[in-house]
């Protein structure tokens, strides 16, 4: 990431792979990508929250190629899990797929459903990348 992070003295060390502040140096593209889900092009949804996870976060990765950027752009990621005991299952799925080195601002909810009671989780992004 080509960012400049903010992790000041001040407030607590982040709990995971985030941080808590990631400026976006001037003279970058910025791409916002709205939530994906586990869901594959042909509308059919895993039942599986492991391959939902990988199928949302592989989406994200093929908008987020189509922007021209990789992993290391992204600057926010925001994910809305419906059920807690997924939390493991999403922090390997999550490293897996776009490393633990990558750093954004992160924020996870849980919600009690997403718009269709078959999802499992939604993940969204802003990336940043020189112009």
């Amino acid at each position: 990431m080509n960012n400049k992070i903010h992790n000041p003295p001040g407030v607590p060390p982040p709990f995971g792979s985030y941080s808590h502040g990631v400026e976006i140096e001037p003279g970058k593209r910025v791409l916002c990508i709205s939530g994906q889900l586990g869901v594959h092009e042909d509308g059919s949804v895993p039942e599986d929250f492991a391959d939902q996870a990988e199928l949302a976060f592989r989406n994200m990765l093929t908008v987020l190629e189509s922007g021209g950027m990789t992993p290391e752009d992204i600057v926010r990621l925001g994910v809305f899990l419906v059920d807690g005991v997924d939390l493991e299952l999403y922090r390997g799925v999550r490293h897996r797929m776009i490393a633990a080195s990558v750093v954004p601002c992160s924020t996870l909810i849980y919600v009690p459903r997403l718009a269709f009671p078959e999802w499992l989780i939604e993940i969204e992004v802003w990336a940043a990348k020189p112009a």
